[in-house]
C-alpha cells in the first residue's frame, strides 16, 4: 500500500465510521468555543461540557467574563483542573477581547495566539471549528494515530501537523481531525490497544 492508497483507505474508513462528525465541545459562537477549548487542556470534553452548561448560563460574552471575580469563576471551572491557570487565562483573554477587539474573537492565528492560554492547537481548533478556516489541530489522539499509522515519525505536534496537511486534502481537514479524535477514543486508545480490533491498524499492519 503506497502513501496515496493509505491516505485514501484512512479517509474512507473514517467517513464510514463517522460520516457526520460533530464538534465535541458544545458552544454557541466563537467566544464560547474559545473558552471551552481553554478549559479542555488536560481535561475531558465530557467534563468541559458539563461545566460550561452552567458557566454559559451565567456568562457567555467577553464583557460578562471580564467583569467576573477570580474566585467566582474559579469555583465554577474547578472540575476542569489547572484552575488557577485557566481562571487567569480566561479572565485576561476576556479583558483583552473587550479592550482590543471590541468583544470579538480575532480570526487570525497571530492574534489568537497572543491571547493568554491560547497556544497553536487552541487557535487551530477555533480557526477550524468556529471560522471554518484551513487548520488541522493536533491533540494527543491525533499525534498517537499519526505515528501508529505511519503518517509521521515525529513527536513534535507542529511537525505532525505539517505532515498531515501535506498528506490529506485541505478540503478534508475539518472533518478528518474530528474523526481521528473519535476513532482514537473508540478504536485506537493509548492503553490496551488491540490491533485486531482496530480496523485501520489491522489493515496497515498487514499491508
Amino acid at each position: 500500500m503506497n502513501v496515496v492508497e493509505k491516505v485514501n483507505f484512512i479517509l474512507r474508513t473514517l467517513n464510514t465510521l463517522f460520516p457526520n462528525p460533530m464538534v465535541p465541545l458544545k458552544h454557541s459562537d466563537s467566544f464560547t468555543l474559545l473558552i471551552s477549548v481553554i478549559l479542555s487542556a488536560q481535561c475531558t470534553d465530557v467534563m468541559v461540557n458539563r461545566v460550561t452548561k452552567d458557566l454559559f448560563k451565567l456568562a457567555s460574552i467577553p464583557e460578562a467574563f471580564a467583569d467576573m471575580k477570580f474566585d467566582e469563576l474559579a469555583k465554577i471551572i474547578r472540575p476542569c483542573g489547572l484552575v488557577n491557570h485557566k481562571t487567569n487565562a480566561i479572565l485576561k483573554t476576556a479583558q483583552i477581547l473587550v479592550s482590543k477587539f471590541d468583544g470579538r474573537v480575532p480570526e487570525t492565528f497571530e492574534e489568537l495566539e497572543m491571547l493568554p492560554g491560547v497556544g497553536h492547537k487552541t487557535a487551530s481548533v477555533v480557526m477550524a471549528q468556529a471560522f471554518n478556516k484551513p487548520a488541522f489541530p493536533v491533540d494527543t489522539h491525533i499525534a498517537r494515530l499519526s505515528v501508529r499509522w505511519g503518517l509521521s515519525t515525529s513527536k513534535n505536534v507542529r511537525k505532525i501537523e505539517e505532515n498531515l496537511k501535506q498528506l490529506f486534502p485541505q478540503s478534508t481537514w475539518h472533518d478528518t481531525h474530528i474523526q481521528m479524535i473519535e476513532y482514537g477514543r473508540k478504536y485506537c486508545p493509548a492503553r490496551n490497544h488491540d490491533t485486531n480490533k482496530c480496523i485501520i491498524c489491522a489493515k496497515l499492519s498487514n499491508k
